[in-house]
């Protein structure tokens, strides 16, 4: 009998390691946990993965390749003046939809090897830098520093909504941290 290997064992191993992993921390969680709550064994994610390290790296680097990719798309189906709202509207859709993931990488790309985390680093640079590019062009009175600041003021509103209990629906959450950030921005 030949066995099949199920198609979405990866991205279960992602999902359940990003669900611990956000919750618990990265030290806190072993290879086999993941497995058991990806419904597999431990040994298991070694089809797939070198360990907990690479897990980490590959679910860090989907964050930044999605991010990068929306804000770009969001870019190239903008015509005349910039609008900010829908950049601003995919970060906080991924902190509030994916906090787990989002709670990560807040958290957890200090734990990645070095040559790892500084090439997430460069990413998350990068997909700043973008941003700061759509601000300066909605806003050109600005200069670089101070759009740069506001940049960060913005995903910093955004992000505050990882660590605290709120007591909003996901919608209302929505609403509240798209306000706050494009007040930081457009302000």
């Amino acid at each position: 009998m030949t066995r099949t290997r199920d198609p979405e064992r990866r991205d279960k191993i992602l999902r359940s390691a990003a669900d611990l992993f956000g919750r618990r921390g990265y030290h806190a969680v072993s290879m086999a946990e993941i497995g058991a709550d990806a419904g597999i064994t431990g040994a298991g994610i070694y089809r797939h993965f070198d360990g907990k390290a690479e897990i980490l790296v590959v679910l860090l680097d989907e964050v930044m390749d999605e991010l990068s990719e929306d804000q770009a798309q969001i870019a190239a189906r903008a015509t005349g003046t910039v609008d900010l709202r829908p950049i601003v509207e995919a970060q906080v859709s991924f902190v509030v939809q994916r906090r787990e993931v989002a709670r990560i990488w807040y958290s957890q790309v200090d734990n990645l090897p070095p040559a790892d985390r500084d090439r997430l680093r460069d990413k998350q640079r990068k997909y700043l830098a973008d941003w700061t590019r759509h601000l300066r062009a909605a806003r050109p009175e600005l200069g670089q520093a101070e759009a740069g600041v506001r940049v960060r003021a913005a995903v910093g509103a955004i992000q505050s909504a990882l660590f605290h209990n709120i007591a909003l629906d996901a919608r209302s959450l929505q609403e509240v941290l798209t306000t706050a950030a494009l007040a930081v921005l457009t302000s």
